[in-house]
């Protein structure tokens, strides 16, 4: 290569790293980068997820610098989910804008049918599932997202709207276990004003995704409610207080499911299969409900557990003298004398 050639290519590469002598600008990275250190440690190959709203462009940004100073392997990922007639022109805009931070990405493509209700929120479990999967194939154990705390505080009244449970109602905190992946969301104590500053001033650009703007969108209609609440006085550190409250509750009890989990099932990895003994179901509902979860997950291999509804029938069923076989979520439930075999349905 050509002395000019690598002269223009080291100028690009360290372009990223200017935007730090911002003070405001560097002082969210310190605090980006005190959080990989801390959650991630040493670990030198991360994923990205990028949509092209302030928030991902602004994680974006962060992680380059991030792999730059600390020499990492950050793979970077678009997802295209083909619903807005615009979408794949943006993700290749975005693609495009990225290249020329030297930040080089993947397009990842949502094919198939698109759902006509609830379209959000299947686009989300989906860009998820395309995720984890590129993480998978890339060997990516941890996968960062760029939420930030105005999303928290959306998605907790969202859950409590539809009458969620303790899991729901604090499930959005910073690390999310997904199988063998960890996905991170390193800005969730942000505000969303500190992320648009970073892309206004860096990439100069940002996606404006017309859905924000859309009252037909649940969520769209909770950032206004937030916004008169805002006015009314509401008090943003007590309901953080409260969602830390129902986290810390949260994680005493996925202990208890680990400790059943371990004490009173017995996994056999050559067969898949999951053998439950009777004690398995001496415990409180939620432990119960929550074990089944995680293990219908593991022997299935699907991205998400059957709707709470499924689970907490077959619980019910579990302790009928009448009952013998039972398909949920991909897997096969059979019932042997006192005990519980699950395995991957057609798999037997």
């Amino acid at each position: 290569m050509k002395k000019k050639s690598l002269s223009a290519k080291k100028i690009i590469h360290s372009l990223p790293i200017k935007y730090l002598t911002d003070n405001k600008i560097n002082k969210i990275f310190n605090y980006f980068k005190n959080y990989l250190k801390k959650n991630i440690g040493n670990n030198k190959k991360i994923g990205v997820a990028v949509s092209g709203g302030p928030d991902s462009l602004a994680l974006a940004f962060l992680a380059k610098c991030y792999s730059i100073i600390n020499k990492s392997e950050v793979l970077f990922f678009i997802v295209d989910h083909k619903i807005r007639r615009e979408s794949s022109s943006e993700a290749k805009s975005i693609k495009l804008l990225l290249s020329k931070f030297d930040i080089y990405s993947e397009i990842l493509k949502w094919h198939g049918k698109k759902p006509k209700s609830n379209i959000q929120g299947i686009a989300r479990n989906k860009r998820y599932e395309l995720l984890t999967k590129a993480c998978v194939k890339k060997k990516i154990k941890f996968l960062l997202v760029g939420h930030h705390v105005d999303d928290l505080y959306e998605n907790f009244l969202i859950r409590l709207t539809r009458g969620s449970g303790l899991k729901g109602l604090s499930s959005f905190g910073e690390i999310i276990k997904e199988k063998d992946i960890q996905i991170h969301r390193p800005l969730i104590k942000l505000e969303k004003k500190d992320l648009v500053y970073i892309s206004k001033n860096v990439f100069k650009f940002f996606v404006k995704d017309p859905s924000n703007f859309n009252f037909l969108f649940k969520r769209t209609r909770m950032r206004k409610l937030i916004s008169d609440l805002k006015n009314e006085g509401f008090d943003k550190n007590k309901l953080n207080t409260t969602i830390r409250n129902l986290q810390s509750a949260n994680d005493a009890m996925y202990f208890y499911v680990k400790k059943n989990i371990e004490n009173n099932a017995k996994y056999i990895e050559k067969k898949n299969t999951y053998i439950l003994n009777k004690f398995f179901f001496v415990q409180p509902k939620e432990i119960i409900f929550r074990s089944i979860s995680l293990i219908l997950n593991k022997v299935s291999g699907n991205y998400y557990a059957p709707r709470g509804k499924s689970i907490s029938e077959f619980i019910l069923k579990i302790n009928s003298e009448k009952f013998h076989k039972f398909t949920l979520g991909g897997c096969h439930i059979e019932k042997i004398s006192k005990t519980i075999l699950i395995t991957k349905e057609n798999h037997r």
